[in-house]
């Protein structure tokens, strides 16, 4: 489905949705879960014949052959049993995970802005917990709910035919029944719904921790850490308050109902025995009725809970699948092909979230594999206008063109298939040194991961580890050095092999020994391609054809290194500081 789709239906009719795929399944556990039904509704019936006939006449055989056929039956019904908790369940997990990867791949298509406001662990929420009680409301909810009603009418019906009077009263208790399912499952839904709130927070902090449990043991901040969890864990313990109020109260309710079912079936059965308008055979199988009557009762109450709790996960999954992407490819883009990598700049001005101005009407021309490095102070637009060309956000005002095409005439992915990003932070994924690289050319062979890793000044590294192309770099590659992070993600691109470059700040961090390969890793990886670098190491890109400033969102020099110095604007002043006797020394 689109995220019109979303948009437009309900869901309950989304979740229905999911159900198509595995209808064999679903039939399979309906069927099953009607025939024990059947075989419940059938018992009654039988203690009723048993004493009108078979014990009365003295059929002792018959009664016999009848019970065992019940046994058989039962024996049946345990196999029957078996087929729906089983297959019952596996419906349930399937129809789970193809709404986790509809979810997952919607996440996908989102853009940078969505991340920008949503954290990591309310996130994780959403794929996890979320969706844990879809697998118990896909397989019991439609199968309580379909068996529930066909016993309480089949029940109805024969209890009619003993005594027609009784069974309307029964069947008039119903409508409070569900008068009072309904009312305590709206409120069971909102609290539910909260606390699934207050345990995203929980999830937060926790990925919040973990993914800064280094950070906090450098500063020996332990405590602090407990702290925040312990505040986070308080939220948490106090998070299900509500939601087990609204369902004690629900259940006791619901007790108290079937309990009294019990007292008025008996107090006014045993009113016509005394009167001699029925017989108490008659009311002893009405009362096994109202035991197979109960059950299903019980069943609709649970599925209220089931769906209370369901629905508020569902809730939150459609509100993620109803958000729509902010940067969108337009109807009909074409992919952009043959790239020379000519990069056009015009007039661009940008605002994070249409009110924080970071670029002001910046015009910049890059010939194809021209090498131009952007620099200026912290803050100033630098990573934003880099941030901009491979469309991660949409300018406010203005155009970029690639080879003469606005980026936002082509398909996003075919732009991003012809830029490649080296970052000072490079993420590595929980994997081994082969496959990291591979990542930039998946599918590729050993031998072209070789041969990256060679270009890349890192297949030495790589062959003095313990498991060569195959040792497991860690999260996030902390069993690397610096230095082998960036050269793994440096042979990434290489892999790749696009057009156009652009690397962000991807030596401030380093040494001097290791930003040296590094340099010549890059000086190797730029030639033929058009590549923008942001450096705040100025020392590093003197080789640059040309060298823009920025400073407060606008463009203030550009020229070649030796024209910026005698300019004597801020260029000239940013290498004067990292060149002066004390810099050069930190250095």
């Amino acid at each position: 489905m689109t995220t019109q789709d979303y948009q437009r239906k309900s869901p309950l009719m989304i979740f229905l949705s999911y159900f198509k795929r595995h209808k064999g399944l679903f039939a399979v556990d309906v069927l099953c879960a009607v025939g024990i039904a059947a075989i419940d509704l059938a018992f009654p019936l039988v203690t009723r014949s048993a004493l009108y006939d078979m014990l009365p006449n003295r059929m002792y055989r018959t009664f016999f052959l009848v019970m065992a056929a019940v046994v058989a039956s039962y024996l049946l019904r345990s196999f029957l049993n078996y087929i729906v908790t089983y297959f019952g369940h596996t419906f349930g997990i399937r129809v789970e995970a193809d709404i986790r990867r509809d979810l997952f791949s919607h996440m996908q298509e989102l853009s940078f802005d969505f991340y920008d406001r949503n954290r990591t662990g309310k996130l994780m929420a959403r794929l996890t917990s979320d969706l844990f009680e879809l697998t118990e409301l896909a397989h019991h909810g439609p199968e309580d709910l379909l068996t529930s009603v066909l016993t309480i009418f089949g029940a109805l019906a024969v209890m009619a035919s003993i005594r027609w009077q009784l069974a309307v009263i029964v069947a008039l208790m119903i409508p409070i029944f569900l008068a009072v399912v309904m009312a305590m499952r709206g409120r069971m839904g909102r609290a539910s719904a909260v606390a699934k709130e207050k345990v995203g927070h929980i999830n937060q902090e926790i990925e919040s921790s973990l993914s800064g449990i280094r950070t906090a043991k450098a500063f020996a901040n332990e405590d602090v850490e407990r702290g925040r969890f312990q505040a986070a864990n308080e939220i948490y313990k106090t998070s299900k308050r509500e939601f087990h109020k609204a369902m004690g109260l629900f259940h006791s309710s619901v007790e108290f109902f079937l309990c009294s079912l019990n007292v008025v079936v008996v107090g006014i059965g045993g009113y016509y025995v005394m009167q001699g308008q029925m017989d108490y055979r008659d009311l002893i199988t009405f009362n096994l009725y109202i035991a197979s009557f109960v059950t299903p009762m019980r069943k609709l109450s649970s599925f209220s809970e089931l769906f209370a709790n369901g629905f508020a996960g569902l809730n939150r999954f459609v509100e993620v699948m109803r958000t729509e992407p902010t940067i969108q490819d337009k109807p009909g883009a074409e992919a952009l092909t043959d790239v020379r990598g000519a990069v056009k700049v015009e007039h661009v001005s940008f605002a994070y979230g249409g009110d924080l101005a970071v670029l002001q009407d910046v015009s910049l021309d890059i010939a194809p594999g021209e090498t131009v490095a952007i620099v200026g102070p912290s803050g100033g637009g630098k990573t934003t206008l880099c941030q901009l060309i491979p469309r991660f956000y949409d300018v406010t005002s203005g155009a970029i063109t690639i080879d003469g095409r606005d980026i936002r005439d082509v398909t996003q992915r075919s732009l991003h298939e012809n830029i490649g990003i080296v970052q000072q932070d490079v993420f590595l994924f929980a994997d081994t040194v082969l496959e990291n690289i591979r990542y930039g050319k998946p599918g590729a062979s050993l031998e072209e991961v070789v041969e990256a890793a060679k270009k890349a000044e890192i297949y030495d590294d790589i062959q003095a580890m313990p498991q060569g192309f195959q040792t497991y770099v860690g999260e996030r590659g902390t069993l690397l050095s610096g230095g082998q992070k960036q050269r793994i993600a440096i042979a990434r691109i290489f892999l790749k092999n696009p057009p156009i470059l652009i690397l962000d700040e991807a030596t401030s961090a380093l040494d001097s020994v290791t930003e040296a390969k590094i340099q010549r890793a890059f000086d190797t990886l730029a030639v033929g391609r058009t590549t923008l670098i942001i450096a705040h190491r100025l020392s590093t890109i003197r080789g640059a054809d040309r060298i823009v400033s920025i400073a407060d969102g606008v463009i203030t020099e550009c020229g070649s290194h030796q024209q910026l110095l005698e300019n004597n604007g801020i260029y000239a002043q940013l290498y004067k500081t990292q060149n002066t006797p004390d810099a050069m020394e930190r250095k």
